[in-house]
């Protein structure tokens, strides 16, 4: 379904996996990610680390069964007791872990607008570099619709039918909700991070490495 839905979603993949990597410092803290669902990034990251047990992995997720998921896929990779998969909202809590790097892949945009500040200073305070990957919004009225339009276009492409793309679009309404690259890049200076570079881009979607 990711890949059906997410532009050039093996490109963002490897190069989240590749800026991880090479962040990565087990002095330093765990690798974070902050809203992990299945563990697909922290899998990835793990893969190219050839699972040393010298690093530590941490994955945050807020619903049961992807939780679930994340803890079973893990429990049956060798080594895995440097994983930790914990349960927790990230608009009440956040992991307790110096962190190397933090990983936050489609996660910001589902938290509530007047959490995401808090949880963005809580990434830059716990260390290390924040890679970010959002949908976004255009700049304007005009640029979000050309966008939006392209990205449809993708998807219809990719097998998708349009009552279901109108199905997804409305399961989405009020839950998902995007802000413009702009807007992310400024909760990323305001939380402290002083080295914000965009990464990837592809129409309304982007991703941030950002480094104390």
């Amino acid at each position: 379904m990711l890949a059906r839905s997410i532009p050039q979603y093996d490109v963002m993949r490897d190069a989240v996996t590749a800026l991880a990597v090479r962040y990565a410092d087990p002095r330093r803290g765990a690798i974070v990610d902050l809203g992990c669902s299945r563990g697909e990034a922290l899998y990835r990251v793990m893969s190219r680390l050839a699972f040393a047990r010298r690093y530590r992995y941490v994955g945050v997720e807020a619903s049961i069964p992807m939780f679930r998921a994340a803890r079973q896929r893990f429990a049956g990779v060798s080594r895995a007791d440097n994983v930790d998969v914990l349960n927790l909202d990230l608009r009440t809590d956040y992991p307790a872990h110096p962190a190397s790097v933090t990983m936050a892949i489609l996660t910001l945009q589902f938290i509530p607008i007047e959490h995401r500040q808090r949880v963005v200073r809580r990434a830059y305070e716990a260390g290390g570099a924040f890679i970010v990957v959002e949908k976004v919004l255009g700049s304007t009225a005009e640029l979000d619709e050309t966008m939006v339009d392209e990205y449809l276009k993708l998807k219809a492409r990719n097998g998708y039918g349009r009552e279901e793309i109108e199905r997804k679009k409305m399961s989405l309404e009020g839950v998902l909700v995007p802000v413009t690259a702009r807007w992310n890049e400024e909760m990323l200076r305001a939380a402290g991070f002083n080295q914000i570079e965009c990464f990837w881009r592809w129409m309304n979607f982007a991703g941030w490495v950002a480094v104390k």
